[in-house]
């Protein structure tokens, strides 16, 4: 796993590039790196919507995921989504805590009928672990999963959220 105190590198071998100063928020950029101390060449820090989105997408992926957040929030973001310039929240249903090297996540899911709740839940955890692990550096220490509601077939609701594949 890369370390993500490390400088950005070039494809050449030894030549160091340090990333550009940028706009934004100062907790999602990379500080500028320091003396010769490889303590202090700088840190990164990850904004919890970063981890909110990668969580966000990587739980909606797995089968037997209808939908996040809990039916109130669906709503909203559903009314949402229609308004034009609006666009679909990814971290609806997720809620994270950052720490430097840590991060916790809680998920609330509604499910689609006919599936294992446990199965579901357990392909969920592996693959949000996963995925904030393998793209933030962070150690994932614990994902909390809430079951608000199933989803049955002959009920009607929004269009079930896009998996990515």
């Amino acid at each position: 796993m890369t370390d993500m105190t490390e400088p950005n590198r070039t494809g050449t071998p030894g030549v160091e590039t340090e990333l550009p100063e940028t706009a934004g928020t100062r907790k999602a950029q990379m500080t500028r790196r320091g003396g010769g101390d490889p303590g202090a060449r700088g840190r990164t820090t990850i904004a919890d919507g970063v981890v909110e989105k990668i969580a966000g997408l990587a739980a909606r992926d797995v089968v037997g995921v209808h939908a996040l957040g809990s039916g109130l929030s669906r709503t909203f973001g559903a009314v949402r989504d229609r308004v034009p310039g609006g666009s679909k929240s990814v971290t609806r249903g997720v809620k994270v805590e950052v720490g430097e090297v840590q991060t916790a996540l809680d998920l609330e899911l509604v499910v689609d009928y006919g599936v294992s709740i446990s199965d579901v839940a357990r392909a969920v955890r592996e693959n949000v672990i996963a995925a904030v692990e393998r793209m933030t550096g962070l150690e994932v220490v614990e994902v909390n999963i809430a079951v608000s509601d199933v989803k049955l077939p002959e009920e009607e609701d929004e269009e079930p959220e896009p998996r990515l594949q």
